[in-house]
């Protein structure tokens, strides 16, 4: 999926995207106004989030999150 497309969350998320992983900050890397989130886990997902987002969320400690995406919008990559 795009990155754009992925949300990221502090603890398990609820609503209407059915795609949740979890795993934990690996790579942060400032865009201008958005920042690209690499977050490990099986399997690993990156996502973009503006700046206030990454701020509101501490994605700078490294920690757990979850990202999730609606099920329409995943792709598989092999790498």
């Amino acid at each position: 999926c795009q990155p754009a497309a992925v949300t990221l969350h502090r603890s398990p998320p609820e609503g209407s995207a059915r795609t949740v992983l979890a795993g934990t900050v690996q790579e942060l890397r400032s865009l201008g106004g958005r920042v690209r989130v690499t977050v490990a886990g099986p399997p690993g997902v990156v996502a973009e989030v503006t700046v206030a987002a990454a701020t509101a969320l501490r994605l700078a400690d490294g920690g757990p999150v979850w990202a999730a995406v609606k099920a329409t919008e995943v792709q598989l990559v092999a790498l």
